[in-house]
């Protein structure tokens, strides 16, 4: 047992110098953990900002201008007046992603107690952007003509009063939300990419050939590149998470660092495990990105940490499962975000192990296979 575990332990010192010294992976580690990150999470952006609208103003009176004002940065650029005529060109052009259009006698016929109606125009091609607009747009309407009215003495009040509390976001702040799921992204993409490359590496250089004539078993070899890779990946996290996430985005962290990087930790021993039976499968660089690209867009794009699960088709919640991504999703938004303990989250953690053990035997089978053929 000694000899196995200093076998592994050798061999995976071996693998981190050859990760430390390749400049090209050295470079992507720092970029993936620090300045993708912060671009992400400072641009790429949920909510509503700066907001292209126009407004047709054909009441022109002290409501419709009041209306026309309350469309201010940084979720919308000031308003810009135009003629009726220019809506079908603007909206063809993408000049606007709003345009609002007030009709004629709009206040005389709220005060004479009418109900007149507003067209806002949207393009629905900036598909977030519109949906969110849209419920932005009318609620600056209907907060506008509510004050309006109340302050001219007309008893226009909503049936009801509805308070709305944000927990563990309240600003709704997009920034927290990608900080975080970008640094598990990049933590899924990397591990599946540098165990990978490592086998294929092994191959490519011939140096394959030197581990089949030591005294070390497959097991020992996979178990290595898991370990050293792993470690790697768990360590840039944490100081992504530290530096970048917390100190540089000021994103507050309610739950244990400590926790998220145990959970970290038994998720990279499933992605790097499936790495490697991914590069099993290939034979060259090339190929292996073919095959990982496509693995990792369904993991990422499926796994909820960018749409809910509750969204997705049944039968399509039940296949992810099978997918360790969905579970670390779930494990880091409740420890991050919520601030989870170990009571709630081991049901996460224990089903990333036993996906993580399937991964491991289907690639030790095929890894044992691949040194046959080489021998």
């Amino acid at each position: 047992m000694l000899r196995r575990l200093g076998n592994i332990f050798r061999l995976g010192v071996k693998e981190l110098r050859s990760v430390l010294a390749d400049p090209v992976l050295a470079i992507l580690l720092v970029w993936t953990f620090t300045f993708a990150i912060y671009e992400v999470a400072q641009n790429a952006k949920m909510e509503i900002s700066n907001a292209s609208v126009a407004i047709v103003d054909e009441d022109r009176s002290k409501l419709s201008r009041r209306i026309q004002d309350a469309f201010l940065p940084p979720y919308f650029k000031p308003a810009v007046e135009i003629p009726g005529t220019d809506i079908d060109q603007s909206m063809d052009t993408g000049k606007f992603i709003f345009v609002i259009e007030i009709p004629p006698d709009f206040e005389a016929d709220l005060l004479s107690s009418r109900t007149p109606e507003i067209q806002v125009n949207i393009d629905a091609t900036a598909m977030s952007v519109a949906g969110t607009g849209a419920s932005y747009i009318q609620t600056i309407i209907t907060r506008e003509t509510l004050d309006f009215m109340n302050a001219r003495g007309s008893a226009l009040n909503p049936p009801l009063n509805v308070v709305v509390r944000a927990s563990f976001n309240p600003n709704l702040n997009s920034t927290w939300f990608m900080a975080v799921m970008q640094i598990v992204n990049n933590v899924t993409v990397l591990a599946m990419i540098l165990t990978g490359a490592a086998l294929i590496r092994e191959r490519e250089h011939g140096t394959i050939e030197h581990l089949l004539v030591m005294p070390v078993t497959s097991a020992e070899i996979m178990i290595s590149k898991v370990w050293a890779n792993g470690l790697v990946i768990v360590v840039a996290a944490a100081l992504s998470l530290t530096f970048v996430v917390q100190g540089l985005l000021q994103v507050p962290i309610a739950g244990s660092k400590l926790l998220f990087i145990a959970g970290a930790a038994i998720y990279l021993f499933s992605i790097t495990s499936l790495g490697i039976l991914l590069a099993t499968m290939t034979s060259s660089m090339p190929q292996f990105g073919l095959l990982a690209i496509p693995v990792f867009v369904v993991m990422e794009l499926l796994s909820g940490g960018t749409t809910p699960m509750e969204s997705m088709p049944a039968w399509l919640q039940t296949i992810m499962q099978a997918s360790p991504s969905t579970h670390y999703v779930s494990f880091s938004q409740a420890v991050l975000y919520r601030g989870a303990w170990i009571d709630i989250v081991w049901p996460q953690m224990v089903t990333m192990a036993v996906i993580g053990c399937v991964f491991f035997a289907v690639a030790l089978i095929r890894f044992r296979r691949t040194i046959v053929s080489f021998s």
